[in-house]
């Protein structure tokens, strides 16, 4: 059965293709609105509340350069993300689209079948090269499949 919801362009900035081909864009909110079509659902994590935007979305609490204030509402959402990706346009953002944002989309994508232990390689090879920048966010990473 296919969608008659377009799901993002592969090859467009900031897409991350996952191992199942799900497609998810990650974004930093300090830079303008990317061109093409706008997202269907948002994840946006922030040390506070960001400002609304005209899709559904949710706000996950994380403070800059930190780990997620609620690990068990991230994993919820991830779960939520993974089945919503394959007939919707989800994007994640944060100021800069890197590190909370990496560490969301590496977590999304130990869910999605990529060992613990690789995934930050994976958000890295496929997503951006610094994605995921602290050491607690990339134990955080690792860890994911063992109590995410």
């Amino acid at each position: 059965m296919t969608s008659s919801v377009p799901t993002w362009n592969p090859g467009a900035p900031g897409v991350l293709a996952l191992p199942s081909g799900r497609l998810v864009r990650g974004r930093g909110l300090s830079r303008p609105l990317p061109d093409g079509p706008l997202p269907q659902f948002g994840v946006y994590l922030l040390g506070r509340q960001p400002a609304p935007v005209a899709w559904e979305s949710r706000w996950l609490r994380w403070p800059d350069f930190r780990l997620p204030a609620d690990p068990a509402a991230l994993a919820e959402t991830l779960r939520e993300v993974l089945e919503r990706a394959g007939t919707e346009r989800i994007e994640f953002a944060c100021a800069g689209g890197q590190g909370r944002t990496g560490t969301a989309l590496a977590c999304l994508a130990v869910l999605d079948g990529v060992p613990g232990a690789a995934a930050v390689g994976y958000v890295r090879a496929h997503y951006r090269p610094h994605a995921v920048e602290t050491p607690g966010q990339r134990r955080f990473v690792a860890r994911f499949g063992t109590n995410g």
